[in-house]
């Protein structure tokens, strides 16, 4: 059987992922262990989730440092101390460096609302509508140093309906988010995920555990 996994997951807004996978890991859809919720801002909302579960929060102000290096080192120190096996950007809205990606390789998936390679960057909802697309979503990828490229582990597509605005489009895919997020999550901390370059395939549940990828996570605080 596996060893359940550590989870740590890194927000800057409401937190409603973070809420489905609390909701799901409490359910037992998702052999993980949220070990830590971390954010750049104080003020968001959702560490409330986690704190009202017991689940140990930290807020590594982008303000308090000068730089962005200081900045991803101080927030790399601080995801590390947990050890965990998989870090869930979710919803967090801040571009990480080069140096803390390549130092949780592989261990470090992010979730946008499109479908990517579409439309990555901010304001998806609206380029879409923009653009008269017939079909949105959203993907969960693997984080790379280049923004919403990483391997992507799974996507899930909404209708564009015609009466459609921002805010309408926007609540239809965040629903679609919520199961993707959970789907992706549960197949990490099962095992099930493998890389071949920037193509991941779904090993079968009955299949035995392999190493997991050739760049492992590393966890040093130097």
């Amino acid at each position: 059987m596996n060893a359940v996994k550590k989870i740590s997951v890194l927000i800057s807004g409401r937190g409603s992922n973070l809420a489905a996978l609390l909701d799901a890991i409490d359910a037992g859809r998702i052999q993980g262990r949220m070990v830590r919720v971390l954010s750049q801002r104080a003020d968001a909302v959702g560490l409330q989730h986690a704190e009202k579960r017991g689940i140990p929060t930290t807020v590594i102000d982008v303000k308090a440092y000068p730089t962005r290096d200081a900045f991803d080192a101080a927030l790399g120190d601080a995801i590390a101390a947990d050890a965990p096996d998989l870090i869930v950007l979710a919803g967090f809205m801040r571009v990480l460096g080069a140096a803390i990606v390549q130092r949780f390789a592989g261990c470090m998936i992010n979730i946008h609302p499109a479908l990517l390679p579409s439309y990555p960057g901010l304001h998806t909802h609206k380029r879409a509508l923009a653009d008269g697309v017939k079909w949105h979503g959203c993907t969960v990828h693997f984080v790379t140093p280049e923004v919403d490229v990483g391997p992507i582990i799974g996507q899930s597509a909404v209708p564009v309906l015609p009466d459609d605005d921002e805010a309408t489009l926007a609540a239809r895919v965040l629903d679609a988010e919520h199961h993707l997020l959970e789907d992706a999550v549960r197949w990490f901390c099962a095992d099930r995920l493998r890389v071949d370059g920037c193509t991941v395939t779904l090993r079968p549940a009955a299949a035995p555990p392999p190493l997991f990828c050739q760049n492992p996570c590393q966890h040093s605080q130097g």
